[in-house]
């Protein structure tokens, strides 16, 4: 996901957005764990989705 398309997000969607796919990224993490997984990146690309909407939310709260 881009930093364009998480700024168009409403606050109330990027909220639940993060919690899916946080959710998301530790299933992967159990699943490589047990299998690994054909393309492991995904777990890194993930990860760094979710710091980019975290930092999207965290820069919206400081800036009310």
């Amino acid at each position: 996901m881009k930093k364009a398309e998480i700024k168009e997000l409403q606050t109330v969607d990027l909220v639940e957005r993060i919690k899916t796919d946080v959710d998301k990224y530790n299933q992967m993490k159990m699943n490589h764990a047990i299998t690994p997984l054909e393309n492991p990146s995904q777990i890194k690309a993930a990860r760094r989705d979710i710091a980019r909407m975290k930092t999207e939310l965290r820069q919206r709260e400081l800036n009310k």
